[in-house]
């Protein structure tokens, strides 16, 4: 694990944004026009989906794939000029947010700065053409860490961007070198002390068979040793085949404890119900109220959560990456307001306490309880907006359901579930805390 990972990460919100689509005009400025919004959403990171300019060469679609970069130290010309992305940064940074930037360093476009200048910097294949390791990325090329050379460069690529920005998300991180990414961190954040690093981690069956063919294929626990966050891939696919039938909710909740064990203490999972790799949650989720309970459930995980950019407007089209495909009109309601109580729940010192608990009750409703310095927080979140009386054992009172701010009461060690998520933060040394319905 990275030692100087601070868990206060976990009080924290990331927003994704990819400036194409994020606006009709698809410039930076239409984002930094729009960052009071984002941060009043409750956002303290701005992830921002690579901003260079991309190879024509295999390109995918009409614009080409963000992830298949011409230039590493570029900007986009179709988003703008490098001033109007520090007027961007400059403008976050003012709001109080922080700056992530996706780096892309597996791979390039095939006719990238790097293909040109340095191609003995990437994979061959037996007659001598670049080649890269995943059959369907066809629009790139990788770069092959064993050419020592390349290092630095990628290195001097970061501390170039660290001027502006506070830190990297880094794509497909699993497939390169752990000795990398360690040194990496070691240069920037000397530097630049606190710089944060997001890996864009991989689930089993991805890391076996890079494995397998005798590639690199980090774990997490391998990631964890220069990372701050790592996404949740470990176990998003079991989520969805909970929701699927294909797997019942006690696997997987098993499962995501089993990562308060596996993992160093102070690890970070980036939970989500969506990214722009994946499908909108609604596509998954049938109504607004399961959209509530699930990101409800996700906030109460331990980790830090992501919105990317039209999920709190319940948007359901999942938007290309290789084309103009604009988000503004996928709306389908508002739950911004539920976006900004959620916030305010996860800011609580409460929920980066050491211990953690998730437990399956009636009816398939996960429990999730913090305890620490003399308080303690538990929820029971119904994914799928079951009603059930479950037992407890909060002493009998009326209590404050955080989420809704009403009066949820507790008799003959039962409590309501209806449909919605019930939070309840309570002192452990007087087993409740009441609803204040009492004059003093």
């Amino acid at each position: 694990m990275a030692r100087d990972t601070q868990t206060n990460l976990r009080n924290d919100m990331i927003y994704s944004v990819f400036v194409r689509n994020y606006s009709k005009s698809g410039k930076f400025a239409a984002v930094t026009a729009d960052l009071q919004r984002i941060k009043d959403l409750g956002t303290d990171i701005l992830w921002l989906l690579p901003i260079y300019p991309i190879g024509e060469a295999n390109r995918k679609g009409t614009l080409g794939s963000p992830y298949a970069i011409k230039d590493y130290r570029g900007i986009n010309p179709e988003y703008g000029t490098l001033d109007d992305f520090k007027a961007l940064t400059d403008r976050a940074h003012e709001l109080g947010m922080k700056v992530m930037l996706d780096i892309v360093y597996n791979h390039t476009s095939p006719d990238s700065v790097l293909a040109t200048k340095h191609p003995e910097w990437f994979y061959h294949d037996a007659d001598g053409q670049l080649m890269n390791k995943v059959g369907d990325w066809s629009d790139v090329k990788d770069l092959d860490y064993g050419q020592h050379d390349l290092w630095q460069y990628q290195i001097d690529t970061l501390l170039y961007w660290s001027q502006f920005v506070d830190g990297f998300r880094c794509d497909v991180a699993p497939l390169v070198p752990l000795d990398f990414w360690l040194e990496a961190r070691r240069q920037v954040n000397a530097k630049h002390p606190g710089t944060l690093w997001l890996a864009e981690s991989a689930g089993s069956g991805f890391i076996q068979e890079l494995r397998a063919q005798g590639y690199v294929g980090l774990s997490d626990s391998e990631l964890y040793q220069a990372f701050d966050m790592t996404y949740d891939y470990d176990v998003f696919g079991d989520f969805k085949d909970y929701w699927q039938g294909r797997r019942t909710v006690d696997g997987y909740v098993d499962l995501l404890q089993r990562q308060d064990a596996t993992f160093p203490a102070n690890y970070i999972k980036m939970r989500f119900l969506e990214n722009h790799d994946n499908a909108r949650m609604m596509s998954l989720l049938h109504s607004q109220p399961e959209a509530v309970n699930n990101l409800t459930w996700i906030f109460l995980q331990r980790g830090i959560p992501l919105i990317y950019n039209g999920q709190e407007f319940l948007a359901e089209h999942e938007p290309s990456l290789f084309d103009k495909d604009d988000i503004v009109d996928d709306k389908h309601g508002d739950i911004t307001a539920l976006i900004q109580k959620l916030v305010a729940i996860k800011k609580l010192p409460i929920m980066r306490a050491a211990d953690y608990q998730l437990a399956v009750v009636e009816d398939g409703i996960i429990k999730v309880t913090y305890r620490g310095a003399g308080e303690a927080l538990v929820a029971w979140i119904p994914l799928k907006g079951q009603v059930s009386e479950v037992a407890t054992t909060l002493q009998a009172n009326t209590y404050q359901n955080l989420l809704t701010e009403t009066a949820v009461k507790v008799s003959d060690g039962k409590i309501a579930v209806n449909g919605q998520p019930v939070l309840i933060k309570y002192a452990t040394d007087t087993a409740a805390t009441k609803v204040a319905d009492q004059s003093n």
